[in-house]
């Protein structure tokens, strides 16, 4: 077993029921928070992107094709 699940594993063997639960809502909820920002940088990348597109040269060239 490796370090860090020994750590878990002695900082959790004690613990209650009620309170693993809350335990486990938290670390979903850090996990949740983590795409949810992986999510906003890939928007924001997009967005980004999208100005590149939108001029009004292209948007002449597109228009007679």
């Amino acid at each position: 077993m490796n370090t860090a699940k020994k750590i878990i594993n002695s900082l959790i063997e004690d613990m209650q029921e009620n309170e693993l639960a809350e335990v486990i809502d938290f670390i979903t909820f850090l996990k949740f928070k983590k795409e949810k920002q992986l999510y906003q940088d890939l928007v924001q990348a997009s967005e980004s992107s999208l100005n590149f597109w939108l001029n009004e040269k292209d948007d002449e060239v597109w228009n007679d094709v």
